[in-house]
């Protein structure tokens, strides 16, 4: 595949028929909630375009490691590279005329816009999407941000760290007895991308079919909301409210990560019900503790939980945690082995599923970029480009797919604009 565009429209050549082929976005978008979407819309062909400038680049380029052989540079964050693979770099200084121009031209050559500034900002740069809408009217746009473009919050700056908390996320993760715990990285942000990846696709329908654009306000705070739906529907229902309860389960006991050989080795093992508890006990060699008449039922063993862990784990402790859990499968006992992030890279399943592809970036040398988490029979994912470095293909987007003179071309760069 070979997503660029050149000057019949933007149409991509040499393309092998990909679900997005033909589509063309810009992306006025940073860190993961925009980009990923891009990504995505790149993954299957759509010629991805992501915008940013010499004086503020994205910040996932310096502000989150790490970084190839522990050496920052704006070209060296993993973090980037895994949100930006076939996608096209270019530079506008839109704190100048000349760059908002450059934006425009830019909009008016697009199918899709992406944004996740602080709802106003691309009103005040006059890149509103009902500005927008005037030089493109079947323009799609997609505003990804914390709490939506309107409403008393709206303009609250932050991460998907604190939508994790404003989400209840935090508040029902850890122990019972310890403190809420914040759930590593952006986890919002991600549920934001499924969410406004269908939105744009839904909204790229609609266009075909009427000819009419789209503004897409999604709101990455209601986004996470619906994964938390069973615990509002529980107190919607029920009145109860859900607290922290380490890695117990309700309906499971026992349920939980349990040591094994090695250090910092865990097998994650779940009992959901009766008949499965004599299948562990069974996988145990029926031990004279597990025999104990409380434990034939959920209720027996949720009483004696804390016990039952122990000595659970004092088992698992003598088994390598691959083998523990094909012991415990081959009896009919739920149980996952907790991998490593080295073991992701090496995982039979994924290997089989082609989710890491390495390919040549001319600073950081073999990457490994990650396929979608889902295979279209007729038109899968195609990687076959590495992240952008910093305004790389600012003379191949402006001049030749845009058609910018490259005399005023050569003097927007003289002049810092790009």
């Amino acid at each position: 595949m070979t997503a660029e565009a050149q000057g019949n429209g933007g149409k991509p050549v040499d393309s092998c028929g990909k679900a997005c082929e033909g589509v063309k976005v810009v992306e006025f978008a940073a860190y993961a909630a925009g980009p990923v979407v891009g990504k995505h819309l790149g993954d299957h062909g759509a010629t991805v375009v992501h915008v940013e400038s010499r004086g503020r680049p994205d910040g996932f380029r310096m502000q989150y490691p790490p970084y190839t052989d522990n050496q920052p540079g704006i070209n060296r964050s993993g973090t980037f590279a895994l949100c930006n693979n076939n996608k096209y770099s270019v530079t506008m200084d839109l704190k100048t005329a000349s760059g908002l121009d450059l934006a425009r031209r830019a909009v008016a050559w697009a199918d899709v816009v992406i944004e996740n500034f602080t709802p106003g900002t691309m009103k005040r740069l006059g890149l509103g999407y009902e500005e927008l809408s005037e030089i493109n009217p079947s323009l799609v746009m997609l505003s990804s941000c914390n709490q939506g473009q309107t409403g008393p919050h709206a303009k609250h700056p932050g991460f998907g760290s604190q939508l994790t908390s404003l989400s209840g996320f935090t508040h029902l993760t850890g122990h019972p007895d310890g403190d809420p715990c914040l759930l590593y990285g952006p986890y919002i942000d991600f549920i934001g991308v499924g969410y406004g990846l269908i939105a744009v696709l839904a909204a790229l329908d609609y266009r075909k079919r009427t000819g009419r654009g789209a503004h897409i306000d999604l709101a990455q705070y209601e986004a996470g909301l619906q994964f938390m739906a069973p615990v509002v529907l529980d107190y919607s229902a029920n009145g109860h409210v859900m607290e922290r309860m380490g890695n117990r389960d309700p309906e499971a006991a026992p349920h939980g990560v349990y040591s094994c050989i090695g250090e910092d080795r865990w097998c994650a093992v779940s009992v959901c019900s009766d008949e499965e508890w004599g299948h562990l006990r069974l996988a145990m060699g029926e031990p004279v503790w597990a025999a104990d008449p409380r434990y034939d039922t959920l209720e027996g063993r949720k009483a004696d939980e804390d016990e039952i862990d122990k000595r659970l784990g004092l088992w698992t402790s003598g088994f390598e945690p691959a083998a523990l859990m094909a012991l415990l499968q081959e009896r009919g006992v739920r149980a996952g082995v907790v991998n490593r992030v080295q073991d992701l890279q090496t995982d039979p399943q994924y290997a089989h599923r082609g989710i890491w592809q390495a390919i040549e970036h001319p600073e950081m040398g073999t990457f490994h970029y990650q396929s979608p988490p889902f295979v279209l029979s007729e038109t899968p994912a195609t990687l076959d480009r590495p992240s952008p470095c910093l305004g790389e293909h600012n003379e191949r987007f402006f001049v030749e797919i845009l058609g910018v003179a490259r005399s005023e071309y050569e003097a927007l760069v003289s002049e810092g604009v790009c």
